[in-house]
């Protein structure tokens, strides 16, 4: 497994596992919990949730797929910014960390922006750090502007990751944000990297890409986000023959002929785009 060289020299898997729609239905938690489980098997160790995901049931079935097997897990959450003050983090964190059945969560995010100003969210990530029940912190849905002002509060260069959405359909972070973090050694991590719905698994050149590989349309979309050294890609899959599907993405590699296909179909950004959020 390719790996990413986080700000605190912490190696994580380039391809992780996501779990936005766990728990909410579509499969039992049994089944979830196994994809997850398999997933760790297939090295992808890297598991991102968050407290707004069912509500905390996301990250229940998480708790369920890490038992007895915490340390080999690379655990990353997310805080909702409505919780994201002195006091509400803390207790925040506290409630999440009982439904994962854990003392720890390895990375802890600000899932966008809201009324608490960062300065005091910051601060209060640092607590969780100096009382050990978080490692590293860092946000989600940031644009280049809000990097730009987080940085600039105390303690804000110690950003771990930015979390953001990123596929062939929603490429404007290539226009300031990817080389942003790059420049300045911030990984990017990629969420909804296969895209919602299905819409941009259907697309008949992904398709065409995918033909000349003996790949699917989703490995090639993991593929083309993967191409970045510093991207982390979180897809999540609720079945363990979508997990292997996803694991095996990492030995995929396009050629310049299918990113100029990629490209003609989904043209690269030429200016400044607002930030895509999901």
């Amino acid at each position: 497994m390719r790996t990413v060289r986080l700000p605190d020299a912490t190696q994580v898997p380039a391809l992780g596992q996501g779990t936005w729609k766990m728990a909410e239905g579509g499969r039992t938690r049994a089944e979830e919990a196994a994809a997850l489980r398999l997933g760790l098997d297939l090295g992808l160790t890297l598991i991102d949730t968050a407290e707004m995901y069912a509500e905390g049931g996301a990250e229940e079935v998480v708790g369920e797929a890490i038992a007895g097997r915490r340390n080999e897990v690379f655990l990353v959450s997310k805080v909702y910014p409505h919780n994201a003050s002195r006091k509400g983090v803390p207790a925040a964190c506290a409630r999440s960390l009982k439904r994962l059945k854990t003392d720890r969560i390895d990375l802890y995010l600000l899932h966008w922006r809201g009324g608490v100003p960062l300065a005091e969210t910051v601060a209060a990530f640092q607590a969780l750090q100096a009382e050990g029940k978080i490692g590293a912190w860092g946000v989600s849905n940031f644009d280049t502007d809000d990097m730009d002002e987080l940085l600039a509060v105390p303690g804000g260069a110690a950003c771990a990751t930015n979390q953001v959405l990123y596929n062939p359909e929603h490429r404007g972070i290539e226009f300031d944000l990817l080389g942003w973090q790059a420049a300045r050694g911030i990984p990017l991590m990629a969420y909804s990297p296969v895209g919602q719905g299905g819409r941009l698994l259907r697309h008949p050149v992904l398709a065409s890409v995918a033909a000349r590989h003996d790949a699917t349309p989703a490995q090639v979309a993991l593929a083309w986000a993967l191409r970045h050294p510093g991207v982390i890609a979180i897809p999540k899959a609720g079945t363990q023959a979508h997990v292997r599907a996803n694991a095996a993405a990492i030995e995929l590699t396009l050629t310049a002929e299918d990113f100029s296909a990629i490209d003609a179909a989904f043209p690269p950004p030429r200016r400044k785009q607002s930030l895509a959020m999901l």
